[in-house]
């Protein structure tokens, strides 16, 4: 039976660092933005933010409605982070328990 979950672990495993490092690379480029580091009227900056912001913010959006900005501070980034590491953990545990 292990044998038969292991590939459909690795590649849950797979997603979620992908995932994890789709939601830091966003999280970088926004910062990038706010201190005018990169400009939006860049068109490769237009189109990288678009799509990360098309793979994030339904998900943030999620979060925080569960989890309202704090002194105007959105911790939804930061909630998702910590949720996929929590993820990875318990898929890298899962994967062992299948060898």
């Amino acid at each position: 039976m292990g044998a038969l979950l292991e590939p459909f672990v690795y590649v849950l495993g797979l997603l979620v660092d992908i995932y994890f490092k789709i939601v830091v690379v966003q999280v970088v480029i926004s910062w990038l933005l706010h201190f005018r580091i990169l400009e939006t009227s860049n068109k490769y900056t237009q189109k990288t933010v678009e799509i990360l912001d098309k793979l994030t913010i339904p998900v943030y959006k999620k979060i925080a409605e569960k989890v309202p900005p704090f002194s105007g501070v959105d911790f939804s980034p930061f909630i998702l982070l910590l949720g996929l590491i929590l993820a990875s953990r318990l898929i890298l545990r899962l994967s062992a328990m299948l060898v």
